[in-house]
């Protein structure tokens, strides 16, 4: 299987635990100036294995340790692999993980307190065992939390803070991209690092267009909102009923708005053996897709469960197209960037020249491994027109208007926007999927919106409902570096 497949399903599990992260928790424990020694207990050994492997960052090491360590049930949500090829790519963008404190410890467990060395971010580590030998891991948690002596900082000093923290990891060839904070809609910082072109060596503006991944299944939930909002549509339609002639009898018969819009419709993906032996070329419009998953079987019974899918924002597309009468690309063009103010926003054909365009580079081969040395672009790997499940292009000033135009009311109403932006399904510890938006509430503090990633490709928007902040980064680098930086924004950001 081809990374790229992998990169959009990593890209989720990524908004899952990242947007909890930008309302953190504080950690118990003051940083210490030595590192603690890890206690010699079953647990103890285990994570001081994983720090171990997470230092020496050897791909089959890693794979090779979670498969045979790691409980069934853990393997299940994600499997040895592809947690294998994100710990390495996490390891070069963040640095050594490196041990801060001991919080708990005993036989069977043990918490603490770890730091990476680049992004300077803190989680707290928690491993259970079995009681028995081998003493398998039953349950690992890695979660960002508040350095415990982190200060409040003022507006200036967050933006100086910012801009430094920034520019040392575009000066390590971590990060490339645009950043930009708002408070109450209006920028507190902005700037952009890095190259949107390094064969031209031309650099990223805060106004480059990046790719955003799955980023744009927020816009595909909002033209479907709007559709019900004006009566025509209903979340509780099937697909059937919308689409009378499509193909797949169980799919029209079962599967309804809402499933699509939640990952709960048992519909895979579109990133089939048949995809990528075919030229991207041919995939631009939205019925070119629907040949390569029509024919699939359900995987499991509608709301039984949620499972990520590209495929089901793709029928959303075509939904959409029915509906409304028009292509899919001219109705959020007209409906939602053009009242949004979104000028630099669209599913760019990549065949022909676009002014201001980031080329994505990316350290991963095609079997999702970090490959060390310079970064290869990222043209040939992905779709030459992105579409209603991601792979179009926007800007940060541009998201930013997305946002204020979301929660000022201007592309849906209130109520709608609430359906919308209110957790519908468990999708993580913490996070729940709303209606093409992660939505998270940590102390009472809510937190909505989607990141992207692909290779050479990684972007999140986060929109702070209750503090008034809105969170956009922008990369032309590989996942996790967005969400490392939006974590630690997080972990920084003024509270009031």
């Amino acid at each position: 299987m081809k990374r790229t497949r992998l990169n959009f399903i990593s890209s989720a599990a990524l908004s899952l635990l990242l947007l909890v992260a930008g309302a953190p928790v504080r950690a118990q424990t003051s940083a210490q100036s030595k590192a603690p020694s890890v206690p010699d207990t079953p647990a103890g050994r285990r994570l001081s294995e994983w720090l171990r492997l997470n230092k020496g960052g050897d791909f089959d090491a890693i794979r090779n340790f979670m498969a045979a360590s790691y409980d069934k049930p853990i393997l299940e949500r994600a499997s040895a692999e592809l947690r294998a090829a994100y710990l390495v790519g996490a390891r070069h963008t963040n640095g050594e993980v490196k041990l801060v404190a001991v919080e708990k410890s005993s036989d069977l467990e043990i918490v603490a307190v770890g730091e990476t060395a680049l992004t300077e971010l803190q989680s707290r580590l928690t491993v259970k065992v079995a009681p028995e030998e081998p003493h398998i891991i039953t349950f690992i948690n890695n979660e960002p939390i508040r350095p415990a002596n982190a200060r409040k900082l003022s507006q200036a000093e967050f933006a100086r803070w910012l801009d430094g923290y920034l520019k040392r990891l575009a000066t390590a060839d971590v990060f490339s991209g645009s950043v930009l904070i708002a408070k109450d809609g209006k920028p507190v910082f902005q700037n952009a690092y890095g190259l949107a072109s390094k064969a031209y060596n031309v650099p990223n503006r805060v106004d480059t267009k990046f790719n955003l991944g799955s980023m744009n299944k927020m816009f595909t939930a909002v033209a479907v909102a709007q559709l019900v909002e004006q009566g025509r549509l209903s979340f509780d339609d099937t697909v059937g009923k919308v689409l009378p002639d499509y193909p797949n009898r169980e799919v029209a018969e079962k599967v309804k708005i809402h499933h699509l819009l939640t990952h709960t419709s048992g519909i895979g993906d579109y990133f089939t053996p048949k995809f990528f032996e075919t030229s991207k070329e041919r995939f631009k419009a939205v019925k070119d897709y629907l040949p390569l998953f029509v024919d699939q079987p359900l995987l499991f019974q509608p709301g039984e469960r949620m499972s990520y899918s590209n495929a089901g924002f793709m029928l959303l597309g075509a939904i959409i197209e029915k509906v409304s009468g028009q292509d899919y690309f001219s109705y959020v063009r007209e409906h939602i960037y053009r009242p949004a103010g979104m000028n630099d926003t669209d599913a760019y054909d990549l065949e022909h020249d676009t002014p201001n365009l980031a080329v994505g580079y990316t350290n991963e081969n095609e079997e999702g491994r970090f490959i060390p040395g310079p970064r290869a672009n990222n043209l040939f790997r992905h779709v030459v027109k992105g579409g209603p499940a991601g792979g179009g292009f926007s800007t940060a000033p541009d998201l930013l208007k997305f946002a204020n135009a979301l929660v000022g009311h201007k592309l849906l109403s209130q109520r709608y926007t609430d359906v919308l932006t209110t957790g519908k399904v468990v999708a993580g510890q913490g996070v729940k999927y709303g209606y093409g938006f992660f939505c998270a509430e940590v102390d009472g503090r809510r937190t909505v919106g989607h990141s992207g990633g692909f290779s050479g490709i990684n972007s999140q928007l986060d929109i702070h409902l209750d503090t008034g902040y809105t969170v956009i980064v922008m990369s032309n680098y590989d996942p996790p570096i967005a969400q490392q930086v939006v974590t630690k924004i997080g972990q920084v950001i003024p509270e009031g």
